[in-house]
């Protein structure tokens, strides 16, 4: 089968709507867990299937209730929480249509995206979400109530989830259909989804997405086989990223259970508690868990000899695992004590019943991804972005291929430019940019085909490979191309103090760039060396972190071509911050704004260049 009749033929059996899945999820389940989440005195509490339908039908009849009707636009701005995901499934149900806001973004980028949806309602996490929509006082009547998930309301404008669903309830005991009819009135070409793009340079763009996008997403996926129901995830990621809202998705087709708990400092201690079966995570937190092993208490001494013992067994064995061999008998026997001794204690720190992880967002280094590899634990990667609902390609963690980002799912359409942009086409490709013909006009051709943005190629077993962003690749002034992500890469992942790396050097003679410090590392290696009581800026500029640097600076440049190494760069004294505009809401750094802003910096590392 071709793949435009594979696309026709899994779009036409996909239910009509989001609303709909949940409804049917709801009656084949109703006793099965959906989630846990901690209260507040961090107990984890248990939602059954049938307590979200019931949960869900009262937020959405409350919205109704208000006069909100068909893909009328409504907010969510939170951290990952139940209480979005439910939320969420809601607006659904009430043939509304989401609208995420990052919980970091701005207040002043908060306004813009609420003004341009034109939403009408926002389910705002707590106070301080509530005060930078307060803030814009020419949004009081187009969003005539803000619904507060944690924290008390004013009595009018402002009320609280709960008294919501009291209201919602009320209103179900005298309109039972009003949600039911909602559902039914909703089909695949309703918008479902507006997603802001995070905006590495200038405003974000609104991405419409309708639920014909979300339900062919989980047909296709499904047949991939990736989970079953009995299955446990640890659901940590921004839900107003796509790659959240797509697992929020998945769940209601596939049944798998949920545990959920956005506080990114909690993650590791969470994973011990509640032994999920997978993961999906973006690269930082992979090279966060690595970076920590590499420079904890464990990698001096006695531990360190053992543990950097261990990982060389580990590599030895990666082949043979890969290509599904038997490990030699010496290498087998090498490979189990590895595990005894180190690989297991670190599968133990993630629960201990990780199956695999999924790692999304952004490229992850094909080091750590080996280095993962070597102690056990498969960590796979997909790749999408939110104009093509998160998932366009997959590499499945049963036959992975390292460095890879796998297949493109099933009925997906592929090609690539002359330029080597990847191009895609189907269901799963958005509407276009709210508000914005022009930007809509530049992403998507006539055919319907979306042009990505990045470039890479596709291998003779079709599988993709990405080199870089296309307008970000540099020319050296020696005429060589250098894709900077693969210098960030290099650094990141060979040198575990540095958290952020910019390269520069588009029309210079070398390669330079600027590194921020792991706030964490980098406390840690203070302390040891007696200079607890010392700040993130003093300590990013002593001269003895410089030197450790230079030296993993050495290790990163070999993984680099000669044309591609860093020949200078400068520590920060600061960390690259939402705040100060330095990165997107989801955490990529907006590199023109960065070498904009610190161009003295970034001269300074060519002086005498010539």
């Amino acid at each position: 089968m071709d793949v435009v009749e594979l696309q026709r033929q899994l779009y036409a059996q996909a239910p009509q709507s989001l609303g709909a899945m949940l409804v049917e999820r709801v009656a084949e389940s109703p006793d099965r867990q959906a989630f846990l989440y901690p209260d507040r005195e961090d107990q984890w509490q248990e939602l059954s299937w049938a307590e979200v339908g019931e949960l869900t039908f009262a937020v959405a009849a409350a919205l109704i209730s208000r006069g909100l009707t068909d893909q009328d636009r409504v907010a969510i701005a939170s951290t990952t929480r139940v209480e979005w995901i439910l939320a969420d499934y809601a607006i659904a149900a009430a043939a509304c249509a989401s609208t995420t806001v990052y919980p970091n973004t701005t207040a002043d980028e908060v306004g813009y995206i609420l003004s341009d949806s034109n939403a009408k309602l926002v389910f705002a996490e707590d106070a301080e979400q509530v005060a930078k929509i307060l803030l814009h006082r020419d949004l009081d009547e187009q969003i005539p109530a803000i619904v507060v998930f944690a924290g008390s309301g004013d009595g009018q404008r402002v009320v609280t989830w709960q008294s919501f669903i009291e209201q919602g309830r009320a209103h179900l005991a005298q309109h039972p259909d009003c949600v039911s009819e909602a559902i039914a009135r909703t089909d695949k070409d309703t918008l479902s989804s507006l997603i802001y793009t995070s905006g590495t340079t200038g405003r974000p763009k609104g991405v419409r997405l309708n639920h014909g996008a979300w339900v062919y997403l989980t047909e296709a996926v499904e047949l991939l086989k990736l989970v079953t129901p009995d299955q446990l995830q640890f659901l940590w990621l921004p839900l107003s990223h796509v790659f959240g809202k797509s697992l929020i998705a998945f769940q209601l087709k596939f049944g798998f259970r949920s545990a959920v708990d956005g506080r990114i400092d909690r993650i590791i201690d969470n994973l011990a508690i509640v032994k999920p079966n997978f993961m999906c995570g973006a690269p930082r937190i992979f090279e966060k868990v690595r970076a920590a092993v590499l420079t904890g208490e464990s990698s001096k001494g006695l531990k360190g000899r053992i543990s950097r013992w261990a990982f060389a067994t580990g590599y030895q064995s990666v082949p043979y695992r890969l290509e599904g061999r038997p490990l030699p008998p010496g290498l087998s026997l090498k490979y189990a004590l590895a595990d005894k001794l180190v690989f297991s204690k670190l599968r133990a720190k993630m629960g201990g019943r990780i199956e695999f992880m999924i790692s999304g967002s952004a490229k992850l280094s094909a080091q750590v991804q080996h280095w993962f590899y070597a102690a056990g634990i498969t960590v796979v990667e997909g790749y999408g972005c939110t104009e093509t609902s998160a998932v366009s390609f997959f590499n499945h963690y049963n036959t992975p291929v390292l460095g890879s980002l796998g297949p493109p799912i099933p009925g997906l359409e592929c090609r690539i430019a002359d330029d080597g942009e990847i191009l895609l086409r189907g269901p799963t490709v958005m509407q276009g940019y709210h508000n914005n013909p022009e930007a809509t006009a530049e992403a998507l051709d006539l055919d319907g085909w979306f042009h990505t943005g990045d470039v890479g190629y596709l291998d003779q077993r079709d599988l993709l490979w990405i080199t870089d962003r296309k307008k970000d690749l540099m020319k050296t002034s020696g005429g060589k191309y250098v894709a900077p992500q693969k210098v960030e890469n290099a650094i990141t992942a060979n040198v575990p103090y540095v958290s952020q790396a910019v390269a520069v050097g588009d029309g210079r003679k070398y390669i330079a760039a600027l590194v921020a410090l792991d706030r964490e590392a980098l406390l840690r290696w203070g302390a040891r060396r007696g200079h607890a009581g010392a700040s993130y800026a003093e300590l990013s500029q002593m001269p003895e972190i410089r030197r450790s640097i230079d030296r993993f600076m050495v290790r990163a440049n070999r993984r680099l071509e000669h044309w591609e190494t860093v020949k200078k760069y400068v520590i920060l004294d600061h960390e690259l911050t939402v705040d100060a505009g330095d990165v997107t809401a989801n955490l990529k750094i907006r590199r023109s704004h960065v070498i904009k802003v610190y161009a003295d910096l970034v001269e300074s590392l060519f002086e005498g260049e010539s």
